[in-house]
C-alpha cells in the first residue's frame, strides 16, 4: 500500500504506471473487436486494461464495485480519455452510454461503475454521456460460471431505450467496467440496433 502524494488523488503515479495496457485502441482488429465478428455490426471497439484471474485490475475493479471507490472509475475513465483524445479515437463520436444497471442492483450498490467510468471518458474526450436512455428492464442473474451461451440466454433482452430517436444514425459508444464473453453489450446493441447507429465499446478491462 502507497500513500498519495499531495498532487495524486484516487490513483497514485507509481500505481496508475503499472497497470496492465492493452492498447487495443491503436490495433484495427484487436481481440475486443474480434469477439464480435458475426455478432453484431461494430464500429470500433477497445479496453484500456488486461483483466487476469487475482490481478492487479480484478483487484481495482474490486473495490470500485464494492469498496465503494467510483472516483477511482471516474479517474480511470478520464486517463483513458486522454489517450484515446491523444490518438484521434472517438472523435467522432455523439453520445456516451454506460452499460446501466438494473434499479434494484443499483439501489443496492448506490451507483452504477460504469457511469462513472463513462462520465471520464465523457469529460476527457468532450463528448456527451447519456445515463437515461437505455434501461435495464428485466433484473439478470449472475453472469459467473455461466458459459457464452447461458450468458447470453441471461442477457438477450434485458434492455430497452426511452428515447430512441436521440439515437438515430448517431455514433454511440457504450461502455462497462469489463469484458467477458460480451454477451451484455450485445444485448444493449440489439436495443438500438434497429436505429441504424453506428456502434463502438470500450471497457476498463478485457477478460
Amino acid at each position: 500500500m502507497r500513500v498519495l502524494n499531495q498532487h495524486e488523488k484516487e490513483l497514485c503515479l507509481y500505481c496508475i504506471s503499472s497497470l496492465p495496457k492493452t492498447n487495443f485502441h491503436l490495433i484495427e482488429g484487436n481481440p475486443v473487436e474480434k469477439m464480435f465478428w458475426g455478432r453484431i455490426n461494430i464500429e470500433k471497439a477497445t479496453a484500456f486494461y488486461y483483466f487476469t484471474k487475482h490481478g492487479k485490475i480484478q483487484n481495482l475493479l474490486h473495490h470500485i464495485k464494492y469498496k465503494d471507490m467510483k472516483e477511482v472509475a471516474y479517474t480511470v475513465g478520464r486517463l483513458f480519455g486522454q489517450d484515446l483524445k491523444q490518438d484521434g479515437i472517438f472523435r467522432d463520436v455523439d453520445y456516451i452510454i454506460p452499460v446501466p444497471l438494473h434499479p434494484k442492483k443499483l439501489k443496492i450498490r448506490g451507483y452504477n461503475q460504469s457511469e462513472y467510468f463513462g462520465s471520464g471518458l465523457a469529460d476527457a474526450l468532450h463528448v456527451p454521456i447519456l445515463v437515461n436512455n437505455l434501461v435495464r428492464t428485466v433484473h439478470s442473474a449472475t453472469q459467473t460460471n455461466k458459459s457464452r451461451f447461458q450468458r447470453w440466454t441471461n442477457v438477450s433482452d434485458i434492455f430497452s431505450l426511452t428515447e430512441p430517436e436521440l439515437l438515430k444514425n448517431k455514433h454511440i459508444l457504450v461502455v462497462d467496467d469489463v469484458i467477458t464473453t460480451g454477451a451484455t453489450i450485445e444485448a444493449s446493441y440489439v436495443a438500438m440496433e434497429n436505429l441504424e447507429v453506428r456502434f463502438s465499446v470500450a471497457t476498463i478491462a478485457f477478460a
